[in-house]
């Protein structure tokens, strides 16, 4: 069926050098699903880490965005394509040291330095994911003719999702069926596996000259003035940061809190997991062809209706009002809505308020600054989310606390509602929605991505600075 998928010499000869990116894209979803995703956070539920230590470990992939943008100063030096390969290669050894985990958990039973192991593990495969990160995005451009990257990144999408929701279904499969650790074990393996296969494919890819050398010395200098200034962008930019605050917590603690609150199979939870993904993707199918006739802002305002729904859900099953199974496949289904609505019309939201002439620049801010402030917010809320069982002694999660987590939540949904109604938009002739990619296929992650649009624009000849030579090339 997959190659079926694939561009041909007879469907779409100009995109047949560039299959192995499709396949790259394929198999990587196979190793970031499991190594920073849901099985990852019942993983460190099974050794006995707290919520602060998951949200510790969720927040990685966010935290270490300053290290992506550090990163494209290796683009000159070693080009796009050693740069990734280097990255990509370095992380897969970090997905052993859970699979090692899983095979002496069940032996030597679950000890104290293995939670803070796991945790360990993710920070430095984020770590070096991060730095192949900053090469991606820039050779992608670099490499395809621009009238068929629209259509590469479609395939890529609708590739990526596929790869994505067939991975959480098996997690879900083998976790119903196998003792958790055997389960864990498998997936891992596969992660490994996916990790490798992707970083095959990369090897494929042709590679690009290497950029010209890029000054950072003016992002640092303008950073501020962009966060700080009285314009559109600030106004948006911070409006982002608060909607990153309080739902980048959300996918991480409700896995956690389904398994030591309800106590809920791992099984369960993956199967919930799918319902998330779909929405993400039936969002995407719906919105993309919509959002360019009718503006981002009334996708903004759907999306915080989702959420508050998703807040008022959670908060009634927190307090014992229902407790269908069926009901939490729909929130988990809504919660992929809402974040899918979100990225999009961020998408095309964000390409009007940035200056042209500094367009490359003020991506990277925005994306850095939502996704480091955002992913602080796990870390904060971990922090006094944590509890104790009071007769296990085990590690469990403060029901009030999180029912204050979700009230604040509708709290911050209705303050942002009021405040995005209000954004100006352009109505006609506006520009573009920002093309990154499989972003929108991790709404939760998009931001990352933006900061690999970095280096997308060599500096001006005789400058440091970061603006494109060439106005919308």
């Amino acid at each position: 069926m997959l190659p079926r998928l694939l561009p041909t010499e007879k469907s779409d000869p100009e995109l047949v050098p560039f299959r192995p990116g499709l396949w790259f894209g394929f198999f990587n979803a196979m190793a970031w699903q499991i190594g920073i995703g849901t099985p990852m956070v019942l993983f460190c539920e099974e050794l006995g880490a707290s919520a602060f230590q998951v949200g510790l470990a969720y927040s990685f992939v966010f935290l270490l965005t300053p290290i992506q943008i550090l990163a494209t100063t290796l683009l000159p030096r070693f080009g796009y394509k050693k740069v990734m390969l280097g990255g990509w290669a370095s992380r897969s050894v970090f997905l052993v040291v859970p699979m090692w985990l899983a095979v002496v958990a069940p032996r030597w039973g679950v000890q104290s330095w293995m939670a803070p192991a796991l945790v360990g593990s993710v920070f430095w495969f984020c770590f070096f994911r991060t730095i192949g990160a900053a090469s991606i995005m820039p050779w992608l451009y670099a490499i395809l003719p621009p009238k068929a990257r629209g259509r590469y990144f479609g395939s890529d999408q609708f590739l990526s999702g596929v790869a994505g929701v067939g991975t959480l279904m098996l997690c879900a499969t083998l976790f119903a069926q196998l003792p958790i650790y055997t389960a864990l074990l498998i997936q891992y393996g596969l992660a490994l596996t996916g990790s490798g296969l992707s970083f095959m494919a990369l090897r494929r890819l042709p590679d690009a000259p290497n950029p010209e050398p890029i000054g950072l010395g003016k992002l640092w200098r303008d950073t501020p003035r962009h966060m700080f200034k009285r314009s559109d962008f600030r106004r948006f930019l911070w409006l982002a940061v608060g909607y990153a605050v309080f739902t980048t917590p959300i996918p991480p603690f409700l896995a956690y809190f389904l398994k030591v609150g309800p106590h809920l199979s791992a099984g369960q939870i993956m199967g919930f997991e799918v319902l998330r993904y779909s929405g993400v993707i039936v969002a995407a199918a719906l919105i993309r062809r919509r959002i360019d006739a009718r503006g981002a802002r009334p996708f903004f305002l759907v999306s915080m209706l989702l959420y508050l729904a998703v807040g008022l859900a959670w908060s009634s099953y927190i307090l014992g009002w229902w407790e269908v199974l069926g009901g939490i496949y729909v929130a988990y289904f809504v919660l992929g809505l809402a974040a899918a609505c979100w990225t999009i019309a961020n998408l095309k939201y964000l390409a009007q308020v940035v200056d042209e002439k500094e367009r490359t620049v003020m991506v990277s801010v925005y994306g850095a600054v939502t996704a480091c402030l955002g992913g602080l917010s796990p870390i904060l809320w971990g922090l006094v989310l944590k509890s104790e069982d009071p007769v296990t002694g085990a590690a469990a999660i403060d029901m009030r606390v999180f029912l204050g987590f979700f009230a604040l939540l509708m709290v911050a949904v209705a303050v942002l509602s009021s405040l995005l109604a209000r954004l100006p938009e352009e109505e006609e002739d506006a520009p573009a929605s920002l093309a990154i990619g499989h972003a929108i296929l991790r709404p939760f992650r998009a931001a990352t991505y933006l900061v690999g649009l970095l280096s997308l624009d060599p500096p001006p000849k005789g400058g440091d600075g970061m603006e494109p030579d060439r106005p919308g090339r």
